[in-house]
């Protein structure tokens, strides 16, 4: 009968140990839990860390997560209110606040995520094709563009801040504001949504660089503009000084050559004029010269006997 009773007594003892294991449960810190019954959830949401009991068998244990948990966006491409088109890519942080409404209408934390982006994505999207570009990439209503003052009159919008009425953070307040109401239904409080990143779409990027190019083209090209200007006149003030300088230098030289061919003339006149002889010698040096500066053997000179230059000539005796 005692070894009967002993693997009796055992295996009530094993099965009860089984029904209390499965009958206890664990509740951290991080999660609530939601006790189902046959796939229906049963009685409120269990937020209580600690140790805790159900119906074994028959009940089972869902576990959902309490801490806050984040939402990253797909990056996507739209348009905004002055048609362009850019690529925007947001995150969010959200949590779980009503487990069971959560459960109910979601399940898990993969089928909320999808929701989060069609909700999100929807505001998102509309949000954009309301504001210019302008609204969505800055916040500062009263910034004071930085212009350098040599292209302060530079044509087109160089420089030109456009207006900022309501700004990023605004628009992200209107996105968070507009899908919070959304997702209360689903048991989901949304925290916070934010733009991570905006920027061109390719083709549009490509736009802006050549525009950009080209206003620096514009800029460089005034540049060149007024140094070809300022050049020209500092070379025409070159040139002018430069015909002033040789002007004066040749004015000087004549007024020193003139004068000493007016002393040279002086002396000359004071050394042949002291007899008679002197003066008959000076005449013929003087006409000497003359024929080396005006005889050479292809020059045909026509005088008249009574020439003064042909006195001399006439004197001389042609050798045969």
């Amino acid at each position: 009968m005692n070894r009967l009773t002993f693997p009796a007594v055992a295996a009530i003892v094993i099965l009860g140990g089984l029904v209390a294991y499965s009958a206890a449960y664990t509740v951290s810190e991080t999660e609530q839990v939601i006790i189902t019954q046959f796939g229906k959830p049963v009685g409120d949401p269990i937020t209580d860390a600690g140790l805790h009991f159900k119906l074994p068998l028959i009940q089972e244990v869902t576990r959902v997560e309490k801490r806050i948990l984040e939402w990253d966006g797909r990056p996507n491409e739209m348009p905004t209110k002055d048609k362009t088109y850019i690529v925007v890519d947001t995150f969010g942080r959200w949590r779980i606040n009503d487990a069971k409404q959560f459960f109910l209408r979601l399940r898990d934390e993969r089928s909320a995520q999808s929701r989060l982006d069609d909700i999100l994505g929807s505001e998102t999207r509309n949000a954009i094709a309301k504001h210019e570009l302008i609204e969505l990439v800055r916040t500062t209503k009263d910034r004071q563009p930085v212009r350098d003052e040599t292209i302060a009159d530079a044509p087109g919008n160089i420089g030109i801040l456009y207006p900022i009425n309501k700004g990023r953070a605004k628009i992200e307040e209107e996105i968070f504001q507009q899908a919070a109401s959304k997702v209360t239904d689903l048991g989901i409080e949304l925290l916070d949504v934010r733009f991570k990143r905006i920027n061109y779409n390719e083709s549009v990027r490509d736009r802006i660089y050549s525009r950009m190019i080209s206003e620096r083209q514009q800029i460089a090209e005034r540049f060149r503009s007024e140094g070809a200007g300022e050049a020209a006149k500092i070379i025409g003030r070159k040139e002018k000084d430069l015909l002033e300088i040789e002007s004066q230098a040749y004015k000087q030289v004549q007024e020193i050559q003139g004068a000493a061919d007016a002393e040279a003339t002086e002396i000359y006149a004071q050394a042949y004029n002291q007899s008679p002889d002197s003066i008959q010698f000076y005449a013929f040096i003087k006409t000497m010269e003359t024929y080396q500066e005006m005889l050479d053997p292809n020059t045909t000179l026509i005088l008249s006997t009574d020439s003064d230059i042909f006195k001399f000539l006439k004197r001389i005796d042609v050798q045969e």
